[in-house]
């Protein structure tokens, strides 16, 4: 059997900000059978992740192109991969995966996608816990993995209403911390206080002077910070985080877009401080998946964990929703639905 399979491709490299028209949607046949002995499997996209990490491999030369896998880099009129995920229509005779099971893994940016076992992270077995929801495992790990919070410390998270922010915010109220998040609009500062239950949020836009509003916030400094922004609100952040502070690096998005917006923290404040600084990939903690699984239908099931999506549907509305995620146009976690569970 036959199938038409429509995927995204970039047309270019791409060096900063993204635009529509560097991406092009093209359709090929893909026959929906696997050699006998072999490892690979045909996967139907049902969820596809849009992350900001991707503009990275997009680039002619970017540092983290070389330091994991799925961080390698795109060559312009190829598919692109990404985290998804999706079911099994066809496996090898020999292979780990069923027919009909569901996975996530590294997929292609289409309708389909052939791939080796090993791009499969991880099977998921069926519960009450919505397909999409096992994305946020970044979040859980960075947090309670990397920044090892305790109840009743404060913590500080920027981008508060994307992806990432938002969960990691609610796991530290849950956990009885002091939370303040920023955002991009008012809207979204409205959001994180009377819906997500942040303690307070601020509008980064209608701040000039980081550092102080900072101070503001957390008269009592800092001992958690969870980064998702880096730049100048990385160096603000570290100028009031407290002795043995920890931040967890997710993410850089101030600067993916634009070089020019390098800026670090004052090393002394480090030094004397004692603060421990640490980036992260979600593929170090695949072992935390099931503590998260657990952990969080609990929370969902009593209703004290909002779950936040921006859901588009169709192959051909990744382009605008990944160039969206750069205008700040999400709230919450920007997911493609490609088809039907």
């Amino acid at each position: 059997m036959e199938v038409s399979n429509k995927y995204v491709v970039v047309k270019h490299h791409i060096q900063d900000a993204p635009e529509e028209s560097d991406f092009e949607i093209k359709s090929r046949a893909l026959i929906l059978s696997v050699d006998s002995g072999s490892n690979d499997v045909i996967v139907k996209n049902l969820y596809i992740s849009i992350d900001p990490y991707q503009i990275n491999r997009m680039k002619s030369n970017d540092p983290s192109q070389t330091s994991i896998s799925f961080a390698a880099p795109i060559t312009p009129g190829e598919a692109i991969d990404g985290v998804a995920i999706g079911k099994v229509l066809v496996a090898s005779d020999n292979g780990k995966f069923q027919k009909d099971d569901l996975v996530m893994g590294v997929f292609t940016w289409a309708e389909y996608s052939l791939v080796k076992e090993e791009s499969i992270i991880k099977k998921l077995e069926p519960s009450e816990f919505p397909l999409t929801y096992h994305l946020g495992v970044l979040a859980y790990a960075g947090f309670f993995e990397v920044c090892k919070p305790q109840k009743g410390e404060n913590v500080f998270v920027s981008a508060a209403c994307g992806a990432v922010g938002n969960l990691v915010g609610q796991y530290a109220k849950l956990l009885g911390c002091y939370v303040v998040g920023c955002a991009g609009s008012q809207d979204k500062v409205t959001l994180l206080k009377d819906k997500l239950g942040f303690d307070d949020a601020f509008n980064y836009k209608e701040e000039k002077d980081l550092t102080s509003i900072l101070a503001r916030y957390f008269p009592n400094g800092i001992d958690v910070y969870f980064d998702n922004v880096g730049g100048e609100m990385l160096e603000a952040a570290v100028a009031n985080m407290n002795t043995f502070g920890r931040v967890s690096i997710c993410g850089v998005i101030s600067q993916y877009t634009d070089a020019e917006k390098r800026s670090s923290p004052n090393m002394l404040n480090v030094v004397y401080n004692r603060i421990n600084i640490r980036g992260f990939l979600a593929a170090d903690f695949m072992n935390v998946f099931p503590d998260f699984i657990a952990k969080t239908s609990a929370y969902l099931q009593t209703g004290r964990l909002h779950v936040i999506e921006d859901v588009s549907s169709g192959v051909e509305s990744i382009p605008s929703a990944f160039v969206g995620i750069f205008n700040g146009n999400n709230v919450g976690k920007k997911i493609v639905k490609v088809a039907e569970e």
